[in-house]
């Protein structure tokens, strides 16, 4: 069992009347594993988390879960939890109290400790007995998330579930999926934070026009993408702009707006003709003073993908 793969899908589709929401779609998530998913806006993402989530069914392909294969029932598989589209809390209930009402739904009884455990994991201790009326939309997504650890998923689905986090509210909640994953559970994460990806995630599937684009290793995914855009700060830019420009590989996009430490313009290259271009730079006595990309280099090769297929459509 423990070599079964958490999530195997093979061919599934999904459409609406005319509308193809999803096109052969191929998934397999490995147990302890957080993979995400991202898509453009109407891409299928939220239609393939509610497959997996029992709140639809596919019309065609073969979709297994935790080892066994999903029949034609509008039931959340045993062993997964999650939510999609935001988590729906009753406001006027305290949040233990809907973790309650919930586990009651569920048809298991949750002892009390049970529901502290799980306050406690996503950092909601301090407001347990408020009402959720009164929750910001980051304290509703974790509140969300506790609901979905009350069960103790081997295979947990979540739509965006930084969404209104603060900084402090998400490294919470990140920890939280780490250690799940570190357990031996499965993570579903669907977002559209390259930076949530890049510190959570160790495999994406990229969605675009309800197809696969992409599926693999982050690493992979950023290789792919060959040039990239980078903002360049050094103590001239007149000389800076002509070094670049004398540099193979190289090409000046635009300058860059004035910062208070220097000025700047913006290269694009790929990164052996970005590292001879620092070399050229320090010899010629020009210090850089910045050099980032524009665009992460995950968000680069997500557009770079999604962009393409929408064109061929």
């Amino acid at each position: 069992m423990d070599a079964l793969p958490a999530l195997r899908a093979r061919g599934i589709t999904k459409c609406f009347g005319e509308v193809v929401a999803l096109d052969g779609i191929d998934l397999e998530v490995a147990q302890g594993q957080i993979h995400g998913l991202v898509g453009p806006n109407g891409a299928g993402k939220t239609t393939l988390l509610g497959l997996l989530l029992g709140l639809a069914v596919a019309d065609g392909g073969h979709l297994e879960i935790l080892g066994t294969p999903v029949g034609r029932a509008l039931a959340a598989p045993d062993g997964v939890a999650g939510f999609v589209d935001g988590p729906g809390p009753y406001p006027s209930l305290t949040a233990r109290q809907n973790l309650a009402a919930l586990a009651a739904l569920r048809g298991h009884g949750a002892r009390t400790a049970d529901i502290d455990d799980v306050l406690g994991e996503v950092g909601l201790t301090g407001v347990a007995d408020d009402r959720v009326r009164s929750f910001s939309l980051g304290m509703r997504q974790r509140l969300g998330l506790a609901a979905a650890l009350l069960t103790r998923p081997r295979l947990l689905v979540l739509d965006e579930p930084s969404n209104g986090l603060d900084p402090a509210g998400k490294r919470h909640v990140h920890g939280v999926l780490t250690r799940l994953a570190a357990d031996g559970a499965a993570v579903v994460l669907s977002s559209h934070r390259m930076d949530d990806l890049a510190a959570l995630c160790a495999e994406v599937t990229v969605i675009a026009t309800g197809r696969v684009v992409f599926s693999g290793p982050l690493s992979k995914l950023a290789a792919e993408n060959r040039e990239l855009d980078y903002r360049l700060v050094t103590s001239d830019a007149r000389a800076a702009r002509w070094t670049a420009l004398d540099t193979a590989g190289i090409r000046v996009v635009e300058d860059a707006a004035p910062r208070h430490d220097g000025e700047g313009l913006v290269v694009r290259a790929p990164v052996p003709a970005l590292d001879e271009l620092v070399v050229r730079l320090v010899h010629a006595g020009i210090a850089v003073r910045e050099l980032a990309p524009v665009v992460s280099p995950l968000e680069a090769a997500f557009l770079a993908l999604t962009e393409s297929q929408e064109a061929d459509r």
